[in-house]
């Protein structure tokens, strides 16, 4: 996938492109850009000047210290769209590496979802409207939608996990929240975490912490000793809804290895 001569006349960047991880292995450089394909419009309308706005508060802040928390720079095009075709721009961090470490991560997760939480007291309009595949498996994850049929031993592992998880009355109250944090933290030449490609989701912080434990395990190399934190109470049900959300969105699942990480988690599969 490669942006288009008017895709990259609008963004006003050059079009000798360089592939980049993130954005699902889709985001090229162009020029000081990030660029990252398939964003909604509808949702980028309002999720890109929020975090232009914290961005710029993270990096002016008068007692900010060189190794504090850091968002990407959302850059609209020159006619101030935001989305082009599909595609958004981001501010390019020159120097950066991708994080290794879970427990930076989770720390970034938790100062940014801090930050969201004042920021953004209610659930933004836009977001109940999303029809895409994450978006549906998100509201089987929590019960909003039916489980969907399709490959039986995919069915039968999602059932059990939702039992699981829905012997918990809650895991926390919702907010706007980073549902793809593993692999999108970034350190910056001077070491300081870097959040990119901003995944919205309006869902409790412990589930949002569970689907990056969830997602370091099995695709970053993080230790399966991460685990261990979430096997009872309302930590066991967060993991077992992240299951729930990553089986129903990924493009074939790996059935093995999620009910590998369930019965890791004490869940009877």
């Amino acid at each position: 996938m490669r942006p288009s001569p008017h895709v990259l006349d609008l963004f006003a960047v050059p079009e000798d492109l360089e592939p980049l991880p993130g954005g699902q292995g889709r985001s090229v450089r162009a020029g000081d850009l990030v660029l990252s394909p398939e964003r909604d419009a509808l949702i980028q309308d309002w999720l890109s000047p929020l975090l232009a706005r914290l961005a710029v508060r993270l990096d002016v802040d008068p007692a900010r210290h060189p190794q504090d928390l850091r968002v990407a720079v959302p850059v609209p095009a020159r006619d101030g769209a935001w989305v082009v075709e599909g595609w958004a721009a981001s501010r390019y961090e020159p120097g950066s590496v991708a994080c290794q470490d879970l427990d930076v991560t989770i720390a970034a997760g938790h100062l940014l979802h801090a930050r969201l939480a004042s920021l953004v007291p209610q659930r933004p309009v836009r977001l109940p409207e999303r029809t895409d595949r994450w978006a549906r498996a998100e509201r089987v994850a929590f019960g909003e939608a039916p489980v969907p049929e399709g490959r039986p031993e995919v069915t039968e592992l999602v059932e059990r996990a939702l039992a699981a998880a829905d012997q918990e009355n809650t895991i926390g109250r919702d907010q706007l929240v980073h549902a793809d944090l593993a692999g999108n933290v970034l350190l910056d030449a001077n070491r300081a975490p870097v959040v990119i490609d901003f995944a919205p989701a309006w869902r409790p912080v412990l589930w949002a912490d569970a689907v990056c434990v969830l997602d370091s395990v099995l695709w970053h190399d993080a230790s399966r000793k991460a685990l261990d934190d979430w096997t009872s109470g309302p930590a066991r049900a967060a993991m077992s809804r992240a299951v729930v959300f990553r089986m129903l969105s990924d493009d074939p699942a790996d059935v093995a290895a999620y009910a590998d990480v369930l019965g890791a988690v004490a869940v009877s599969v």
